[in-house]
């Protein structure tokens, strides 16, 4: 039986995921990822890592993450509590849809996941407080590969849903992108 049904967005390689979940009295069953059927949505090779992460208040936003090669990942994200606004950006050189961006909401009840291909960079607004999301990727995290993008980067122009209640330096220190960005060559 087919856990997973696929839906292309509207950037190249970019897709949502959705869960079939097998229910009864007890509760239910939620397959997170599937080898086999993940591979025809284009997931490549092994879970490297799997994240766990929280975000106590709404209008949170985390992100926007990526790693250069030889760590580029892929990413597959769900909602297990609340509801996110889930972003993922272009950033692959010489793509029809650099710097373009899609947001899709994935939440605990849509049983929705964002798979992420290589070359984007991704990050989230917490639509509920106590949101929780589980991350699979492709590849170890690796510090020196580490690169991220400014959230609020006019180049971008991410409408980032709700007020923001809280960002980190970290993701808020990132540099504005300039004419001299040319994206990821993979």
């Amino acid at each position: 039986m087919r856990r997973f049904s696929v839906l292309d967005l509207p950037l190249d390689g970019l897709k949502c995921i959705t869960r079939t979940r097998t229910a009864d009295s007890r509760g239910f069953l939620d397959k997170i990822f599937s080898a086999d059927e993940l591979l025809e949505a284009g997931w490549k090779g092994k879970i490297c890592q799997v994240n766990h992460s929280y975000t106590e208040k709404k209008g949170s936003i985390r992100g926007m993450h990526y790693q250069r090669s030889p760590g580029a990942e892929m990413k597959l994200v769900s909602c297990i509590r609340g509801e996110v606004w889930d972003v993922a950006v272009d950033i692959r050189k010489n793509s029809p849809t650099f710097l373009n961006w899609h947001a899709q909401k994935l939440s605990s009840k849509n049983c929705s996941a964002l798979l992420v291909p290589e070359g984007f960079a991704h990050g989230f607004q917490s639509l509920s407080d106590n949101t929780e999301l589980i991350y699979c990727h492709s590849e170890e995290y690796s510090p020196n590969e580490d690169c991220g993008l400014n959230p609020f980067d006019p180049v971008l122009s991410i409408a980032w849903p709700e007020s923001v209640k809280d960002v980190s330096d970290r993701d808020r220190r990132h540099a504005l992108l300039g004419v001299d960005f040319a994206g990821l060559d993979l």
